[in-house]
């Protein structure tokens, strides 16, 4: 595996998130794909704020902290995906009668209905989920720490879907894994799967979960985007956090 270092990790994380890092401004296009390699910790550390956030809040209401968590996250990463995410459903809510219009929809900078309700409901959707994992029913404390394995499983999911599928068209979506070695998703994968089973087992489900996109993509679409990438962010998100929420045993009440 080629050597990332430390200033790959700053790298990373600027891309990734509004953490206060110094500023790298002469990167190569090989630098910045090697980069990548970081993803999953950049993740995990935007997942452990979080997770504190949540349990910081929670002594006053659950509910209150599911959303402060949100907000946090959303803050943290720049609503980065999220743009993805509502880009891509206004693209395939376009495209339903006319598949041409995809690309075209998808390089609009304006946002639709669709993406709206999109961006709206996974969101309400993390809300509820951080919710549930903060409700003090079977020890939060330990649920929470499903949060950071979450991000940091579903940062590697881009570097997954970009090796494995052809990109639609130039940007992003082709730079970032193009030059990462395959051994740093094995690497990453191996050691995701030990903290899964060691902290939420349920989290080991998530390569499948990852896999899925990638699937769906390559069926629906024939291959990806930079949007892809970041709309399959959000969702895989949801959707795990949604998983660990409903197996947390923490299902009780709101208070």
């Amino acid at each position: 595996m080629a050597i990332v270092s430390l200033r790959g990790l700053k790298l990373a994380a600027q891309f990734l998130t509004r953490l206060p890092v110094s500023k790298v401004d002469d990167f190569s296009p090989l630098e910045l794909s090697r980069s990548a390699a970081w993803f999953p910790l950049v993740g995990a550390v935007v997942g452990l704020i979080i997770a504190a956030v949540v349990f910081a809040c929670s002594h006053r209401s659950a509910l209150l902290a599911g959303v402060l968590g949100v907000l946090a996250w959303v803050w943290l990463t720049g609503a980065l995906h999220l743009d993805g995410l509502a880009d891509l459903a206004d693209a395939l809510a376009a495209s339903h009668r006319d598949p041409q219009r995809f690309l075209t929809v998808l390089a609009d900078p304006h946002v639709g209905t669709f993406g709206v309700v999109a961006v709206v409901l996974v969101l309400m959707l993390k809300a509820a989920a951080l919710a549930t994992l903060a409700a003090p029913v079977l020890g939060m404390a330990s649920a929470l720490l499903g949060v950071p394995l979450i991000l940091a499983w579903v940062r590697l999911g881009p570097l997954a879907w970009s090796c494995w599928l052809k990109p639609l068209k130039a940007g992003h979506g082709e730079r970032f894994a193009w030059r990462l070695h395959a051994g740093w998703i094995a690497f990453w994968t191996a050691l995701l799967l030990i903290g899964s089973a060691v902290i939420a087992p349920v989290l080991c489900l998530a390569p499948l979960v990852i896999a899925a996109w990638g699937a769906w993509l390559k069926v629906r679409l024939g291959g990806m985007t930079g949007d892809c990438l970041g709309a399959g962010v959000e969702v895989t998100e949801a959707a795990l956090l949604l998983i660990l929420a409903l197996t947390s045993g923490a299902a009780g009440g709101l208070p």
